[in-house]
């Protein structure tokens, strides 16, 4: 069986996940104004995130492709953090994370055939304590201002995570064990996107 398997996220790095795992999917931007939305539970927004952009995505593409949508937030003491407004703002949000932990959440949504599954997944992830002027640095290489709660784990912001609790690939933008689960529940197994395309 042929697999049409579309990405609805522009995030080079969830396409890297994707690929490392032997997954080679059709990349289309939803273009999803994400400021419509206005929740603030961390979970029901990523959650919402993931869905408009797979449903925007999937009425272009037609219903016999699998569209997979993603979002991540980060919920660090109870706020929710998406990409920061500027510099300042991912200054002021590292310089809080530093030495503490906070949980990222991805919204996933998979719709096929007039389908649609959504579920969350959680990584909790523990930062080191680095000082205001490595901030500075990391903030000056652009990095923290295209990304859910201004860190990476897959980039140059690797070496300040100390660890997670959970799926790393979450914390990148895409549970891969999430997302596997949620294929299972349309008769999609794993080793079938090995060689989709």
């Amino acid at each position: 069986m042929s697999i049409r398997l579309v990405l609805a996220s522009q995030s080079p790095a969830r396409l890297a996940t994707l690929r490392s795992a032997g997954v080679e999917p059709e990349v289309v931007v939803s273009g999803f104004d994400e400021s419509t939305v206005t929740e603030t539970d961390p979970v029901r927004l990523a959650s919402a995130l993931a869905a408009y952009k797979a449903r925007v995505v999937a009425d272009r593409v037609g219903t016999d492709a699998v569209v997979i949508g993603c979002d991540s937030v980060l919920d660090l003491d109870g706020e929710v953090h998406g990409k920061p407004r500027d510099a300042d703002d991912a200054r002021a949000r590292l310089r809080r994370m530093r030495g503490g932990s906070g949980v990222l959440h991805t919204g996933h949504c998979v719709i096929h055939n007039d389908r649609e599954v959504v579920r969350d997944a959680a990584t909790t992830v523990y930062f080191g304590d680095f000082d205001d002027a490595l901030i500075d640095a990391y903030v000056a290489t652009g990095e923290p201002l295209n990304v859910a709660g201004s860190f990476t784990i897959d980039g140059l912001g690797g070496p300040f995570i100390e660890g997670v609790e959970g799926d790393p690939h979450n914390v990148v933008g895409i549970s891969l064990p999430t997302l596997r689960h949620m294929l299972a529940e349309f008769g999609i197994e794993w080793r079938q996107l090995w060689h989709a395309s």
